[in-house]
């Protein structure tokens, strides 16, 4: 059985590396969204910016254990929350089989025109649930 989800592999770069031989914790939100371009093209197929119809409304990172230039990490994506017009990302960062830090983000599907959130239509939400909604049980 597949498991639901997008994984994104990052090869770390040595410049992303701190001062105590870890990967900086500002390069996490960065991962972070850079995997969520799967969830992006779900709302807007053609990624093209005049179409943009997301907003982030906000976002925390929770640090598990170190995270080391030379190996690959894997970011796992899914949607643990749909709401009429909000849904949260929730992405774990594994390296060589360690959950190194998790993000949950809160996105507004958004019509910049009239700066309002807009309602998640039943297709998007079949597509998200179809593809990629994991319910968090924590």
């Amino acid at each position: 059985m597949q498991s639901k989800g997008f994984e994104t592999t990052f090869s770390p770069r040595f410049s992303e590396t701190d001062g105590m031989g870890h990967i900086g914790n500002t390069v996490f939100p960065v991962w972070f969204e850079a995997a969520r371009d799967p969830i992006f093209e779900i709302f807007n197929p053609s990624l093209k910016l005049k179409e943009w119809n997301l907003i982030l409304a906000g976002f925390n990172v929770s640090f598990d254990a170190p995270t080391y230039y030379g190996k690959p990490v894997t970011i796992i994506t899914t949607v643990s929350r749909i709401g009429g017009s909000s849904f949260d990302v929730h992405q774990r960062c594994i390296q060589e089989g360690v959950q190194t830090a998790t993000c949950t983000t809160t996105m507004v599907y958004f019509d910049y025109k009239t700066a309002k959130s807009l309602s998640i239509s039943d297709e998007i939400k079949h597509r998200i649930m179809a593809r990629c909604f994991v319910e968090r049980t924590n």
